[in-house]
């Protein structure tokens, strides 16, 4: 896997990246373009200089690649996601969260 750039801006195949969050491409699109997949970009600093580490987040997954300042992926980890239940009522302020 590779990461191009556009100017100073990450770009990644919807295809490379939907698998590894358990979907295929236009569901990930979808839940990309809606907001439920969050982006993040971190910019090494010290010993990491040159690095880059992408994150997308979904309500299920999260995905992290961590890359070489030219795009080379040297790690990606996916997590599962443990789905909060909140129960009581939350109409009062009243809840209760299990994970």
């Amino acid at each position: 896997m590779k990461i191009e750039f556009e100017g100073d801006k990450p770009i990644v195949d919807a295809a490379q990246i939907a698998p590894l969050m358990d979907l295929d491409v236009i569901g990930f699109q979808v839940l990309m373009q809606s907001g439920h997949i969050r982006t993040g970009v971190e910019r090494g600093t010290g010993v990491d200089a040159g690095k880059l580490r992408l994150t997308f987040q979904s309500p299920d997954w999260r995905v992290r690649l961590t890359s070489t300042g030219d795009g080379a992926v040297l790690t990606t980890t996916r997590l599962k996601m443990r789905q909060r239940v909140i129960t009581g009522d939350v109409s009062h302020g009243r809840q209760n969260s299990e994970y």
